[in-house]
């Protein structure tokens, strides 16, 4: 048969004796320590001799940190499926995804039997293995809406509910040899583990052949199922003694033949020998690994594993998918894999990408920028995918999203230097820094991506008193259009840093940020309902209260529709950045007298748990109405028209952000974001665009600006808006030198200047 292009693999089989249980661990240990990928048990739940399998391998992960754990193989007729999808999709989050699933139709009957098992021929086996397969994989599929109902000879399931989700796509191996069992291999399973020892080398070529003779038959790719081989009675010496009785060199060169002739890739040591495991993985596996990589090369084999025929079929036109850069296939994402309805959606637009490519490094931003701009396609770059205006996603383009370049780094807890990737979430952020004693203002939820909030401002919960999240930057690290990696700050590049900070998304590919985290660990947080039914008199006085108070506060002010034949009500969210109880209540105090309190509470809370979490993937759901204006001051004028909105419908959801002190003690030139006058930031969403611009342009003289994060509208007025001149002439000079071709041109997008 020929090779099949899996990239090699290499592991351990070790005895989990429960005699020195230490030593089982210490083994694995050294397996990873070896450079080896993977270290797997036998299951025989009914041995007393032996460490639990499951409890092992959960100990094993926990003990290491790169190593891939799984059985060999897993005992099904004692694990129920239901159960074993459950515990192994929970150890694959656990572990990161590092568990793959060996799965056995069972042995050893007597035992199994005493254990409460049952007993079943060997035709029942497969006839359970393989309904214990799709139940297995309808547990993880949780894109599927409704429970799990199977009703199966063996094993049935009424409603089951779907998840938890594994870390990645558990492969599921099969032990197998007899007829049936290898055609159940082509039908269904990622893999087929053999034993030396039940097979001999001369027979590899017959077994193969009915396995992918069963995969055409059931329109698989014979190059979607791996080939794994346990090197059963192998053993180094310094003399050649047989087939894998040798020096490490006489291993490459007879396992050479079983990679290329038969299209093994995984090869898996059964040993308790620290130097066996030791020269396996320093001398054998890259001398192998080696020669493949020229065999190959000259052969021209192809590489990677094969995709299912559904997933060919639900690729998009005008994407090259086999040009896809090598370090970015295992991780990319198509229409067809099980994991695109976890990529596909925005936090408010609902998308279907053509490919979804997930970097993890800046040399992998650099070779996906490239390949996108060669396909005929749109392009996305999406941080956090929580922008309202729904940028970070689109309909067969491609998507470069960066939530794998997510890390908090704190460089400096004396002086508050962090650094922190683009794909982080404000969530994590926060947690990380809070342990420090540390935060930055960040907006109000903890699922926005830095990469798109420190590109645009960031109006948090602490603005007035530590600023914007762009005014904490000291330096932004991003991938021009022309594929440079730039560090970009006050002394270099600094008309780019000053563009970044409030137009970042124009310019290059934010991969992580550096700022200033203020020495913040606890905040006062208030929070007040009011009864808002004389709408334009309880703003003017909000904003009269709110403007007065100290710069440690912040107040954020939501307003929704009249319902129930009550008037609207409102709620406050009112931060006090710091823990000084007594000096919050007296800053507090005031947001009493606003108008008719319904509800109030205080709490002195640690500055994350402001910031709303989101558990799930993005479901999108439809992009708003969404509109955006900075107001000098509440006045009669804009109090009057914000009430008519809601009073008429034209916008269901309002909200008046506080800004002023700190943000606008940074001078108008200082970064692209040039509102430094505004006290207060207005957004409003509606159903309908021309009855809510309506009720807009009511606001008169008062609006002066808006914030691009909260708007949905493009073109030529709304960028006049968001970057008064000079700053809009300005950028559009920058885009010119840094984005002369307008790659970037899906994100609020500036045309380059003549």
């Amino acid at each position: 048969m020929p090779d099949y292009g899996h990239p090699l693999e290499f592991g351990t089989f070790l005895t989990p004796t429960a005699r020195d249980p230490d030593r089982v661990v210490g083994l694995a240990e050294l397996t990873e320590a070896a450079g080896l990928d993977l270290a797997t048990f036998q299951d025989h739940p009914y041995n007393p001799d032996f460490l639990d399998t499951w409890t092992l391998l959960s100990w094993v992960a926990a003990r290491t940190e790169r190593l891939r754990v799984s059985g060999n193989v897993i005992n099904l007729p004692l694990r129920p499926p239901a159960v074993l999808a459950r515990a192994a999709a929970s150890l694959d989050r656990l572990s990161q995804g590092r568990f793959e699933l060996g799965l056995g139709a069972g042995g050893f009957w007597d035992a199994i039997e005493a254990m409460g098992g049952g007993r079943r021929t060997p035709g029942q086996s497969v006839d359970a293995l393989s309904e214990a397969i799709d139940l297995i994989r309808d547990v993880w599929d949780t894109d599927e809406r409704g429970g799990v109902r199977r009703q199966g000879e063996h094993y049935s399931v009424h409603g089951m509910k779907r998840g938890p989700e594994p870390a990645h796509d558990i492969r599921i191996w099969l032990g197998a040899y007899k007829p049936r069992m290898l055609r159940l291999v082509g039908a269904k399973a990622d893999g087929w583990l053999p034993s030396l020892g039940y097979v001999q080398p001369e027979d590899l070529a017959g077994l193969n052949a009915t396995i992918d003779d069963s995969a055409r038959e059931h329109g698989r790719d014979p190059r979607q199922i791996r080939r794994l081989l346990n090197l059963t009675g192998a053993a180094f010496s310094p003399a050649s003694g047989g087939f894998l009785q040798g020096p490490p060199e006489q291993w490459v060169e007879e396992l050479l033949p079983l990679v290329l002739d038969h299209g093994f890739a995984t090869f898996v040591l059964p040993t308790d020998d620290p130097r066996a495991i030791d020269t396996f993985g320093r001398e054998v596996a890259p001398v192998l690994r080696e020669a493949v990589e020229r065999e190959r090369a000259g052969a021209g084999t192809p590489t990677g594993p094969a995709r299912p025929a559904a997933a060919l079929t639900a690729r998009r036109s005008g994407i090259d998918y086999d040009a896809v850069p090598h370090g970015l296939r295992d991780t990319a994402v198509e229409p067809g894999d099980q994991g695109f309805t976890k990529v596909r959606h925005g936090y408010m637009q609902r998308g279907r990408p053509g490919l979804v490519l997930r970097p993890t490094a800046p040399d992998q931003v650099v070779e996906a920028l490239a390949y996108a701009l060669e396909q005929d396609a749109p392009l996305n770059v999406r941080s956090g995918g929580h922008g309202i205006s729904g940028r970070s996603t689109n309909d067969g383009g491609v998507v470069l999203d960066l939530g794998r370049m997510n890390a908090v780094e704190v460089l400096d807890a004396g002086s508050g230097l962090v650094r922190l990737g683009a794909g982080a979430r404000w969530g994590e952020v926060g947690s990380v820094l809070h342990q420090h004693g540390l935060a930055i203002s960040s907006g109000d939820h903890g699922g926005v991506g830095v990469g798109g909030l420190a590109t645009t401002g960031g109006l948090g919960y602490m603005s007035r008193a530590h600023g914007l999240t762009i005014d904490r930057l000291t330096a932004v690290e991003l991938v021009t259009a022309a594929g440079d990696q730039l560090r970009v700050d006050a002394e270099h590049h600094p008309d780019l840093f000053w563009a970044v900070r409030g137009a970042g998304a124009n310019f290059g590919v934010v991969t992580s940020v550096e700022a200033v985290a203020a020495p913040v660990r606890d905040v006062v947080l208030g929070q007040f309902a009011y009864d808002a039914s004389d709408t334009a008199a309880f703003l003017r006085t909000w904003g009269e209260v709110a403007e007065a108070a100290p710069r440690e506060v912040t107040a954020f002010l939501t307003l929704g529709q009249a319902r129930g034949g009550q008037g609207p009500v409102a709620q406050a969210m009112v931060v006090f950045a710091g823990d000084d109880t007594d000096a919050a209540v007296r800053a507090l105090e005031p947001f009493l007298k606003v108008g008719p309190v319904l509800d109030q509470r205080a709490q002195v809370a640690p500055y994350p748990a402001l910031l709303v979490g989101h558990a799930g993937p993005h479901e999108g759901g439809g992009t708003p109405v969404a509109r955006s204006a900075l107001l000098e001051h509440v006045t009669d004028e804009s109090a009057e028209a914000m009430t008519r909105a809601l009073a008429t419908g034209d916008a269901y959801f309002m909200q008046l952000r506080q800004v002023g002190g700190a943000v606008n003690d940074v001078a108008a030139d200082a970064t692209a974001y040039p509102h430094r006058t505004a006290q207060f930031s207005l957004a409003a969403m509606g159903r309908s665009a021309e009855p809510l611009d309506r009720r807009w342009a009511e606001l008169g003289e008062a609006a002066r600006g808006l914030y691009l994060s909260f708007d949905t509208r493009t073109g030529p007025e709304v960028l006049a808006q968001a970057f008064p001149e000079p700053a809009l002439g300005r950028l559009r000079a920058l885009k010119a030198v840094y984005d002369p071709d307008h790659v970037f041109d899906q994100n609020f997008p500036i045309p380059p200047g003549t």
